[in-house]
């Protein structure tokens, strides 16, 4: 992850700069490009998509996961591009940035946002954590399946973890999740999945 663009821009002149090929990220006024993830981090964020999905039309939601959606915190220089994004299709209507920019901004438009852990772990557990407690996003995942973050989020020693952060008056508390553990999901109570088929889909049959 590095910085695409090293002046200060606000947001309106990062959507105005942003092309159409790569993954660009506003981070406090600077542009940062996205490295290109590995084949396992794809692997771990198209199994969890695709299972989520299965539950967005098992439970007939009215919720999407879009391809390149940006979630931009209200009065702030900062925009992001989560691994996975959950979208509140009907609440889109209320977002001023959607239809030309798809960005939302607003907590009832965002209930679930999931991370995967690249080597930049500390954005996913410290930045976005903060940003997104800050707009009040009811549900963070963290999807740690190397184990690369700090030990008082991975254990010790470091182990693949998943914390999934809930928004409880007002602030974010924290379940993590690890080896067999069923993934307990406050959007998805029925999910049935657990922390080791998350952390294997990333390693191909041979």
């Amino acid at each position: 992850m590095t910085p695409a663009v090293c002046k200060l821009v606000t947001f309106d002149e990062f959507a105005a700069w942003r092309p159409e090929g790569g993954r660009y990220e506003l981070h406090d006024g600077v542009i940062i490009e996205m490295t290109q993830p590995e084949g396992d981090h794809e692997d771990v964020v198209g199994f969890i998509a695709r299972k989520l999905t299965v539950e967005l039309d098992r439970l007939n939601l009215p919720y999407t996961i879009p391809k390149t959606a940006l979630i931009k915190p209200t009065n702030s220089a900062s925009a992001y591009s989560p691994d996975v994004l959950i979208l509140n299709r009907p609440n889109l209507v209320n977002e001023p940035l959607w239809k030309k920019e798809s960005t939302v901004s607003y907590a009832a438009s965002i209930p679930l946002v999931v991370e995967v852990v690249s080597t930049n772990w500390d954005d996913d557990y410290y930045t976005k954590q903060g940003k997104y407690e800050s707009i009040g996003t009811p549900e963070y995942w963290v999807v740690d399946y190397l184990g690369l973050g700090a030990k008082k989020f991975t254990g010790n020693p470091k182990q693949p973890t998943i914390s999934i952060y809930q928004l409880i008056d007002g602030e974010y508390q924290v379940t993590q999740f690890r080896s067999s553990n069923r993934i307990i999901s406050p959007t998805f109570p029925e999910l049935n999945l657990t922390a080791e088929q998350i952390f294997q889909a990333g390693y191909l049959p041979t």
